[in-house]
């Protein structure tokens, strides 16, 4: 298993690459990845740019949690057919009993 953590480069901010898509009533949002000073980033983003944008995690250190997180985040947008991230709390409690 490879770690995806490295030095950090003379560049601050990698190129942001598409990890997954879903829909809201809202419109269609993007879960984008990018190397942010060294350090893998996890974001969701509206599709078209504008809009609310979520930091979902930060400081992930290998290939399987990535692809976890981002496993279970696109399976909490559908059971809540919402953005994970303004689904509060209790209701994921709730959902997950």
């Amino acid at each position: 298993m490879s770690a995806i953590t490295t030095a950090p480069s003379s560049r601050s901010a990698g190129e942001r690459v598409e990890l997954g898509r879903y829909r809201t009533a809202h419109g269609a949002r993007v879960l984008v990845g990018q190397r942010v000073f060294g350090v893998v980033r996890v974001s969701d983003v509206p599709s078209g740019g504008r809009g609310r944008h979520y930091l979902v995690e930060r400081e992930l250190t290998s290939e399987a949690e990535l692809d976890a997180l981002v496993a279970d985040y696109l399976a909490q947008a559908r059971t809540h057919a919402d953005c994970p991230m303004r689904v509060p709390a209790l209701d994921s409690l709730k959902a997950s009993r």
